[in-house]
């Protein structure tokens, strides 16, 4: 099962696809910095981290 849930993640970002760009843009980073914004991430993978730091709202969307 996917953690955090989908359904927590919408809430913190307009789509679907701004999810898909947002968690990818961050784990690109943190596969090149090695620096997460949470203390103990659950997840190993980088997409993993950077969808737990989307739900606990350390990363948003930029306003355009």
């Amino acid at each position: 099962m996917l953690e955090p849930s989908i359904d927590s993640l919408m809430e913190k970002v307009p789509s679907k696809y701004a999810l898909v760009i947002l968690s990818a843009k961050r784990a690109r980073e943190m596969q090149d910095t090695k620096k997460s914004l949470i203390e103990e991430p659950k997840s190993h993978k980088y997409v993993g981290r950077a969808l737990e730091e989307i739900n606990e709202q350390k990363i948003q969307m930029a306003d355009e």
